[in-house]
């Protein structure tokens, strides 16, 4: 499905409560500009992954058809093929474009949503965003077309980054809501007003029977990017993990401290000597201790 957005800025809401603080680089106020948006970052990235896969495949085909027709249906997505075990294909169909137009618009509106959000989330954050929406998007889509609703069936394959889009989107409505785009050039609309029209899009194309397994994967892709939004950690999936990581690493040295220190307190006992630790298990003098007891200095 082609589409394409250019963004910039006019007017914009303060962001949601569970973003208060987070920096944003676009002006509060101001005309919209025609200026194309920076080229950086994992956005770049993105774009870049996705142009060069896009000329390789051509490449590849003009040199060896049949082969590269057998490799590109193991790297579509299908579901039946999924359900076997071909579960790289939940990821490596984002990276297939359908044609010179689906790249166009796609790599557009990648460029324009994510360098919307890339500069006040960061690098990390819209990475994760951007594949828990392919992923997930996948998943659910692929999980929905056994079900045969809607004339859905598991050996429909597809291609495209529009899942991943779609969960750009989403976050765009849910954060900058009363951010104004002009759309297609032409009309000037606020963000949430914008994502709801592809919405309605998709969903009509999934009523309609039109591309179905598509539509349905950008919608589901657009559900992810939603969740994301509303229950990852603020930092990010990642950020979120290291933090855990390392205060149970943490944890388990304090825990070995006090484990040693109780060890060396029965030792000395047994050599009638005595010695204290700290809850901590950092050593108590008892000199410094009797000279002010509320005098943390002593402690190593």
């Amino acid at each position: 499905m082609a589409r394409l957005t250019l963004s910039l800025t006019s007017k914009q809401a303060p962001p949601s409560s569970r973003y208060d603080g987070i920096r944003t680089a676009m002006p509060r106020s101001g005309p919209i500009s025609l200026s194309l948006p920076a080229f950086s970052g994992v956005t770049r990235k993105l774009i870049l992954a996705n142009v060069a896969t896009f000329f390789a495949i051509l490449l590849l085909h003009w040199l060896a058809p049949h082969p590269t027709d057998l490799l590109l249906s193991h790297l579509w997505l299908e579901p039946r093929a999924v359900a076997h075990g071909e579960i790289w294909q939940l990821v490596t169909y984002a990276f297939l474009e359908q044609g010179i137009l689906a790249i166009l618009f796609g790599m557009l509106t990648l460029w324009f949503t994510g360098s919307l959000l890339e500069p006040s989330f960061g690098s990390r954050w819209l990475g994760e965003l951007y594949f828990s929406s392919i992923i997930g998007g996948a998943i659910i889509s692929s999980a929905i077309s056994f079900t045969h609703i809607f004339g859905l069936r598991p050996d429909i394959a597809t291609a495209g980054c529009w899942s991943g889009i779609f969960g750009l989107l989403v976050a765009i409505a849910m954060i900058f809501g009363d951010q104004e785009f002009l759309l297609w050039f032409l009309v000037r609309i606020k963000a949430k007003y914008m994502v709801a029209i592809y919405i309605l899009i998709a969903v009509a194309m999934l009523l309609k029977q039109s591309d179905t397994f598509n539509a349905l994967l950008q919608l589901s892709g657009g559900l992810c990017g939603f969740l994301y939004v509303k229950f990852a950690p603020r930092r990010g999936f990642a950020f979120g993990f290291s933090e855990r990581y390392f205060g149970l690493r943490n944890g388990y040295y304090r825990w070995k401290r006090r484990r040693a220190a109780r060890k060396f307190e029965v030792y000395m006992r047994k050599q009638n000597r005595e010695v204290h630790f700290d809850k901590d298990g950092r050593y108590v003098d008892p000199d410094e201790l009797r000279k002010n007891p509320n005098d943390k200095r002593w402690m190593n």
